[in-house]
């Protein structure tokens, strides 16, 4: 077997994913030992039901009679998947620079990363990871992001709300002003959502003209709280590219349509929690939009109108 060497001043060992809901992360290999796996304890947790819990490890190993380093990877699942390295199945190998590792549907590479290669890295991430218009994450990387809060949820008892966001009207924007003006005033939309959030707080952009949002450790009443507050920021918000186009006597006002959701008390599921907000806006688009309702309003709505339909 060869011996991995730091070969450039400053490399760090790191794995990168190269597909699944992390592609382009790297993540570092900081402690001598790295367990992978689907467990919530795992340094690098994978989240397929095709991975054991404590999947498999890496262990940085000094060795003084060389004086290199070596990153050993171990199996650990006793189950016909095991660990494969380069498309082979192995009990315990060294690892050198650019080996792919399959775990599960998942593929993760090995290399040692010097500063530049770190900022690459990170480039491309952003890139993958968020939206060109608004700068807001992508919709992949959302629901990637959700499914990993609503876990650490679950694990610590924590609540969090669900918003679904959609501009009023947005087509006849588009047609008024163009769609290079439209994409302008989405990207300041994005601009204003991200100025309404505290920290921490996750928007994006999943559609045309549709947002998304998670609050952390917030209620029901503290997402409604928020939603309100990016609807009327959105609304009092001056777009100069329409405003110099628009008559003094024919002001359009751009508006946005809010759903709300809340773990666990609506759903304890992202997915569902999804369609719950997403509903709970289609009842804002119903109401006369450029308004805020929440999903538990709309459940009691279903449950006494048997009539009751999402409608468009």
């Amino acid at each position: 077997m060869k011996i991995q060497t730091r070969s450039r001043r400053g490399a760090r060992p790191a794995l990168t994913f190269l597909t699944g809901e992390m592609l382009a992360v790297p993540i570092l290999l900081e402690r001598e030992e790295i367990v992978l796996g689907r467990a919530m304890e795992a340094d690098v947790r994978i989240n397929d039901s095709g991975v054991a819990r404590r999947h498999a490890r890496i262990n940085t190993i000094f060795n003084p009679e060389t004086n290199t380093t070596e990153y050993v990877l171990t199996n650990l699942d006793a189950g016909s998947g095991g660990t494969i390295l380069n498309d082979q199945k192995i009990t315990r190998e060294i690892l050198r620079g650019g080996d792919k590792i399959i775990i599960g549907e998942h593929i993760l590479r090995f290399d040692l990363l010097d500063d530049i290669d770190r900022e690459y890295q990170r480039r491309i991430r952003r890139l993958v990871a968020h939206d060109d218009l608004t700068g807001l994450l992508a919709s992949r990387s959302f629901f990637s992001e959700l499914r990993r809060e609503t876990a650490q949820a679950k694990q610590f008892n924590r609540p969090f709300c669900i918003l679904m966001m959609d501009v009023d009207f947005f087509k006849n924007i588009n047609d008024t002003f163009g769609h290079l003006e439209g994409s302008k005033i989405l990207g300041e939309i994005g601009s204003r959502i991200t100025i309404c959030l505290r920290s921490g707080d996750v928007a994006a952009r999943v559609g045309g003209e549709e947002f998304a949002a998670f609050l952390l450790n917030a209620e029901l009443r503290q997402g409604i709280v928020a939603a309100e507050r990016i609807r009327l920021e959105i609304e009092n918000h001056k777009f100069e590219n329409i405003s110099r186009k628009q008559s003094a006597a024919k002001k359009q006002t751009i508006t946005i349509s809010i759903g709300v959701a809340a773990f666990p008390s609506d759903s304890e599921d992202p997915l569902e929690l999804i369609e719950m907000a997403d509903s709970a806006l289609y009842r804002a688009k119903r109401q006369g939009r450029n308004r805020v309702c929440a999903f538990k309003d709309l459940a009691f709505e279903k449950t006494n109108n048997p009539l009751h339909t999402r409608g468009a």
